[in-house]
């Protein structure tokens, strides 16, 4: 009796085990069964996802780099929009396989899912009026700023900004806006948005001006569900083929290198969050 319920035991651990590998290679599974990558994007945000004004299909860099992954790991790409702030419930609830929305790490995040490696490093900066533009994050302490809802570009505004208020909005444009109608003394965004701004107010009465002083280091990556290590190897694996094939490069290039809008060198690999030097945002 004592034998049988040892091997009884011993059965049932390997089944536990059996299962518990088994769910972690579920969704790199799935996705292998469906031969579909859904993939998570800005619903309106240039130059990462946004609607072509003529055909209204999704366009940008995000875009481009979602079917690029999908061809890499032999799927089709497809899009899911979203808004700023539902990234990480519908990584979370499975909604998506993964989000390519330029979604940087934090603390908070990391802690409720997975990100790949960093396929490039961005700034958060504040956007001001053009006569504010010398001035320093210290002059801004207790002053009311706009951001996002959700994005860690609200986050910095009390990482950087002594007793800064923030004041957030479901869309980017809304928080732009709140600067140029002065209800708000600045708008935190990413370096990419911030330029764009700049470059549309340039030579008017509403000029815009980027602070010198950044508000944080940001790495941005894809997004995914915790304990599907077979699927982010899968992804990481994807990433890092498009890095040596140049194929990355590509699509920088494409929508936010020298020859474009923002103009922008660019001057990391893809490369494991753990390697690079940053100090992650809460």
């Amino acid at each position: 009796m004592i034998l049988k319920k040892i091997v009884f035991g011993f059965c049932l651990l390997g089944c536990t085990v059996g299962l518990a590998s088994m769910a972690l290679a579920d969704q790199l599974q799935d996705v292998n069964a469906r031969k579909e990558l859904l993939c998570g994007v800005y619903a309106d945000v240039v130059p990462f996802s946004y609607p072509d004004p003529k055909t209204r299909a999704l366009v940008g860099m995000d875009v481009d780099l979602c079917t690029a992954l999908a061809k890499e790991m032999g799927l089709k790409a497809t899009l899911k929009p979203m808004s700023v702030e539902a990234r990480i419930p519908e990584v979370k609830m499975g909604r998506v396989d993964l989000v390519i929305a330029n979604l940087a790490y934090t603390k908070t995040r990391a802690e409720q899912i997975e990100f790949s490696n960093a396929y490039y490093v961005t700034k958060e900066v504040l956007l001001v009026k053009k006569a504010d533009a010398n001035k320093t994050l210290a002059d801004f302490e207790g002053k009311r700023i706009s951001a996002t809802k959700g994005s860690t570009s609200e986050q910095s505004i009390h990482m950087s900004v002594k007793n800064g208020v923030p004041v957030t909005f479901q869309d980017t444009g809304s928080a732009y806006l709140a600067l140029q109608q002065n209800k708000v003394n600045g708008f935190v965004t990413n370096m990419m948005t911030a330029i764009d701004f700049v470059k549309k107010t340039k030579g008017t009465e509403d000029e815009l001006a980027i602070l010198k002083e950044p508000m944080a280091l940001e790495p941005i990556g894809a997004g995914m569900r915790k304990e599907e290590s077979a699927f982010s190897s899968a992804v990481n694996k994807g990433l890092m083929s498009l890095e040596n094939s140049g194929e990355f490069k590509k699509i920088w290039d494409k929508w936010l290198g020298p020859q474009t809008t923002y103009g922008l060198a660019r001057t990391e690999k893809i490369t494991p969050i753990s390697e690079l030097k940053f100090q992650p945002m809460p």
